[in-house]
């Protein structure tokens, strides 16, 4: 087992379906709505457009990670240092975002659906929970993004 996996909730990558499907809300926020290649998740998540930019088709990568220690030890979530000598999986990515969970629902047909916030940017992701069930309710955890 790799460093990595011990470290990631979840991964896949998502192709952007629509920028902004119910109107520009925020002048420095986009909302990406994106459907996973390999579990076929639906993300809707949004962005700092003005550091991060998106477009309509663009394929990233998406982890949920429960830490960016590459040995998996846990951190305490307010300390990261981004100058720092040490490497984390942040390297490896051109967007993170800290936040927590704050709903878990659970549909028919095994169907989950995630909510987090990351400082006021709000994610969803729904999909079948065999993919998802490493995510928990109120658990802190990072979104890192990059393009492929």
């Amino acid at each position: 087992m790799s460093s990595s996996a011990r470290v990631t909730l979840f991964e896949d990558i998502f192709e952007v379906t629509a920028l902004n499907p119910e109107g520009k809300k925020f002048e420095r926020v986009n909302r990406l709505a994106a459907t996973g290649t390999t579990f076929e998740c639906d993300l809707l998540l949004d962005i700092n457009c003005e550091i991060y930019k998106v477009l309509e088709g663009d394929k990233m990568t998406l982890v949920l990670a429960s830490t960016l220690s590459l040995d998996g030890s846990p951190d305490d979530h307010f300390s990261f240092q981004p100058n720092s000598t040490e490497p984390t999986l942040a390297d490896n990515y051109d967007y993170v975002m800290h936040g927590r969970i704050f709903d878990v629902g659970y549909k028919k047909d095994g169907v989950v659906v995630i909510a987090a916030s990351f400082g006021g940017l709000l994610m969803r992701l729904t999909g079948d929970q065999r993919h998802l069930s490493n995510v928990m309710p109120d658990m802190r955890l990072y979104v890192l993004l990059k393009k492929d």
